[in-house]
């Protein structure tokens, strides 16, 4: 299956039933582009001009902090949107960095591409609507957990609901993402082995 028989498949799946568009009518509106491994999408400081769809690999959303250290927001594996929403949205400059931790490739639908498709396809805005309230509600969720979660009941809910991630993200990226220091991390891993949950 290729990236655009691939996406045609995920919009049918999350659209109104019968609502399908062919891969013939998304080749208009979407160009591809291959990542090598540790490779950036995207740098802070420049415009994030494209919403891009995941066909294979996986890529993390980034920014630094006001001590120098990386603060991941998001990981996007095969299916998965990814992009500045603010900065897409608001044509302004970005504050994050998208980097590719695998070998990854993507279709990319510019800012005036993806209104002429919304225009010319209006049942296409039901499926975004969708894609972005999953996003936002995972990100709510998670930022509920980090208030109101012991470290090790946020990493336990992590690796039950996001099981792709533990064989596919470094260690350290994915403490990062949960809010806590890597040795922290490591010790509810190890105790975690210890106690063979």
């Amino acid at each position: 299956m290729n990236a655009l028989e691939q996406l045609s498949d995920h919009i049918a799946q999350f659209s109104p039933k019968g609502f399908k568009l062919s891969t013939h009518q998304l080749e208009k509106f979407f160009s591809s582009k291959k990542l090598t491994r540790k490779q950036h999408l995207l740098t802070a400081g420049h415009p994030c001009h494209y919403l891009y769809f995941i066909s294979k690999g996986c890529m993390r959303s980034y920014f630094i902090n006001p001590k120098g250290t990386e603060q991941i927001l998001n990981f996007g594996i095969e299916n998965w949107w990814m992009t500045d929403y603010d900065n897409f949205s608001n044509q302004q400059i970005s504050q994050l960095n998208i980097q590719a931790l695998e070998d990854s490739e993507l279709l990319c639908l510019s800012r005036s591409n993806f209104d002429q498709l919304i225009e010319q396809h209006p049942e296409i805005n039901h499926y975004f609507r969708v894609i972005l309230e999953k996003r936002h509600t995972a990100d709510q969720r998670r930022m509920q957990y980090m208030f109101t979660l012991t470290a090790e009941e946020i990493y336990k809910h992590f690796a039950t609901k996001n099981t792709p991630f533990l064989q596919r993200v470094p260690q350290y990226m994915l403490a990062s993402y949960l809010g806590m220091t890597p040795e922290s991390l490591s010790k509810i891993r190890k105790k975690l082995m210890e106690e063979g949950s």
